[in-house]
């Protein structure tokens, strides 16, 4: 399963883009065997690009096994990131030094879900 969103679903998260702040709902899947280490590597490395984004963490742990849905779509953690917009996120992502740490995510990743989240 990719773990990194393809040039469509990019367009469309900026299609959507209401113009205000969104929340990005991360579902992690991590590879056995080193995965969760790779990604908390990650995540380090990936905490001053957030904070230059002016992004904040508004949550992070573990994720139980499903109350209502399908149970065989298990996630090992979930985390709840608040960028200022969209294009700060995006402005982000696509930087050069960025891109440089992108590599410990995909090697952490055994599946991933990013669901962008604005308020009703």
């Amino acid at each position: 399963m990719p773990v990194d969103p393809t040039p469509e679903q990019v367009s469309r998260l900026v299609q959507q883009d209401t113009g205000g702040p969104v929340v990005m709902l991360n579902l992690l899947s991590y590879k056995p065997d080193g995965g969760r280490e790779s990604y908390e590597a990650y995540g380090a490395k990936a905490l001053p690009f957030l904070q230059e984004a002016g992004a904040e963490i508004l949550f992070a742990g573990e994720a139980a096994s499903p109350l209502i849905g399908d149970e065989s779509a298990n996630w090992d953690s979930v985390i709840l990131v608040r960028y200022p917009s969209v294009q700060a996120f995006l402005d982000m992502v696509t930087s050069e030094d960025y891109q440089a740490i992108t590599h410990l995510r995909t090697e952490g990743l055994d599946r991933a879900e990013l669901h962008p989240l604005s308020a009703a």
